[in-house]
């Protein structure tokens, strides 16, 4: 899917925060030059958000500004604070090749050590779909999502003992469908349609469990896009290849990843 990442109301935006003590600690988040600085709401500085993934935060497909960026600047908007961000994602990554890069490119190890907030949003490259091998068969694909947990929790780990001397924000990113989304799905057929529901749903409850068990906080891609009850189609969001948002998806995801980083850090 994201190997080369939709358009509902923003009323129907839902967006779960699973912070598990992240509230507190990161209140008083700080940057590497401002350490022994205590952050409180409304005092002046400068926030730093790095996203981490895969086409979708990268902006393939859209030639549109990424939501990494459009958070940044909406956080700046709404608080009066200078909130930047760096994007390091990178189209086709899986979750083995993000913690690859937290362990071996010294840029990405820079800017995360110094970042209050990292925004991660892979795993759909880890579960592609294979029309020869697997096709629409869900149980096997089942033996991927294994791996991608224990990615998943080691990437969050590495980011944390990067950042061991100040707190810093993880988010994890689900998808609104790891495979073809809305109307793109439908021309597949029912079967198609079918699987890709279920392989996403299993897929966003990995990273949504992973984020409960290591304190993280969630974004569901799949509410902004999809509704609270996943009952809206998610084709006004997508660009034309049904795979990756447009303008209007990268927004909605903006909008979600704003809210909880406000919420949390206290911007």
């Amino acid at each position: 899917m994201r190997s080369l990442g939709r358009r509902q109301p923003f009323g129907f935006l839902a967006v779960a925060i699973l912070v598990t003590g992240l509230t507190a600690a990161c209140g008083s988040s700080s940057d590497s030059s401002s350490s022994s600085t205590t952050s409180t709401a409304g005092a002046s500085r400068t926030w730093s958000i790095v996203a981490l993934g895969d086409s979708v935060p990268s902006g393939y497909a859209c030639s549109c500004t990424p939501y990494p960026l459009l958070s940044a600047k909406g956080l700046t908007a709404k608080t009066g604070q200078t909130v930047t961000a760096t994007n390091d994602a990178v189209a086709g990554y899986t979750t083995s090749d993000v913690l690859r890069q937290l362990n071996a490119d010294g840029s990405v190890v820079d800017q995360v050590r110094k970042a209050d907030a990292v925004e991660i949003n892979v795993g759909a490259n880890d579960i592609p779909y294979n029309a020869n091998s697997c096709g629409t068969s869900v149980d096997c694909y089942a033996p991927l999502l294994s791996p991608l947990r224990k990615n998943l929790a080691a990437i969050v780990g590495r980011i944390n003992d990067l950042t061991s001397g100040h707190k810093v924000l993880v988010v994890l990113l689900d998808y609104w469908s790891i495979w073809l989304g809305g109307t793109y799905a439908r021309e597949r057929g029912h079967a198609y349609v079918s699987a890709a529901r279920k392989m996403t749903a299993q897929a966003d409850a990995a990273i949504e469990t992973t984020a409960q068990e290591t304190g993280s906080a969630y974004v569901s891609e799949r509410h902004a896009f999809k509704g609270p009850s996943f009952g809206y189609s998610e084709s006004h969001y997508l660009s034309s290849d049904g795979e990756h948002p447009n303008a209007a998806g990268h927004q909605a995801i903006a909008s979600a990843t704003e809210a909880v980083i406000q919420t949390v850090l206290h911007i």
